[in-house]
């Protein structure tokens, strides 16, 4: 059985486990121990991307790797996939394949226009330019190793899934920008995200990049107006835009203030991807039937 092994088992993964230990032998880099994983059979290998030391036994042990584990929150690049490309390298083998989950992030404000994985990188804040760095640091190695590893990059945008919804800045009553100034957003339910790195491991493409996201078309009122209505919550009041960003935490703006439309056509046609949440209202209805039924 091949050998995978998931830096970064958060909840996208954890989500995607029971597919994945039918297919491989799967080892996941930890700073403590879960009995969770343990139940699963899952191997966890104890270490810290923020501390090289501990990331010794990850040389040459996989076939592949899926690298989701963010950025630190502060600083001009990703130290942490420095750290583990650096490791990787030195095993007496390679991963074949490495899939990473980037940020639809990286591409910055593109004024409401159709986003395909050939624009250029754009970021804004510094979160997502750590992700350029990530991604970039990534692509290089590939392109070192000559095709010996397969490099696929995911770009996510807003992940949601039924236990991890915004309900709570609507009940928090934040504003949200008049129709008219509104934001385009996108999303990809976090189990569909799951499926996507496992759709990558067999038909990815090498150094290839692949926007995953939903067949959505909304404006950020109209997705927070869904969640609303389906929920039985207040609609939030709309504001001129500079309003807005006066009222509402600088993080959340910064999500807000970018307006862009992935298109998804090479996930579908590459990767052979269908999604089990084609819109969020699917994804939606499926979580309040969990909620109904529970």
């Amino acid at each position: 059985m091949r050998r995978l092994l998931i830096i970064g088992c958060g909840d996208v993964m954890r989500r995607t486990l029971p597919q994945l230990v039918r297919r491989w032998r799967v080892m996941a880099l930890v700073r403590r121990r879960d009995p969770a994983l343990a139940a699963l059979g899952v191997t966890q290998i104890e270490g810290d991307l923020d501390h090289p030391e501990t990331l010794k036994r990850l040389s040459g042990i996989s076939d592949a790797v899926i690298h989701s584990a963010p950025p630190p929150a502060e600083g001009q690049g990703d130290p942490r996939t420095t750290r583990l490309l650096a490791r990787l390298q030195r095993g007496k083998s390679l991963p074949r394949q490495l899939i990473y989950i980037s940020t639809s992030g990286v591409y910055g404000d593109c004024g409401g226009a159709r986003v395909g994985e050939t624009r250029t990188v754009a970021a804004k804040s510094a979160r997502a330019a750590r992700r350029v760095d990530a991604e970039r640091r990534l692509r290089r190695f590939g392109r070192h190793l000559g095709g010996r590893c397969r490099v696929c990059i995911l770009r996510a945008p807003g992940i949601y899934a039924g236990d991890r919804l915004p309900l709570d800045r609507l009940r928090r009553g934040l504003p949200l920008m008049l129709h008219a100034e509104d934001s385009h957003t996108n999303h990809i339910h976090a189990e569909d995200l799951g499926r996507a790195c496992i759709a990558a491991l067999s038909h990815g493409r090498s150094n290839r990049v692949y926007n995953i996201n939903d067949d959505s078309a909304l404006a950020m009122g109209e997705w927070f107006d869904l969640l609303a209505d389906r929920f039985g919550l207040p609609r939030s009041a709309r504001l001129p835009r500079e309003e807005v960003q006066r009222r509402v935490p600088a993080m959340q703006w910064s999500f807000m203030s970018e307006s862009r439309r992935l298109d998804n056509t090479r996930m579908k046609r590459e990767l052979r991807l269908r999604l089990h949440y084609p819109t969020v209202a699917a994804g939606i209805a499926a979580a309040q039937e969990v909620t109904c039924s529970g």
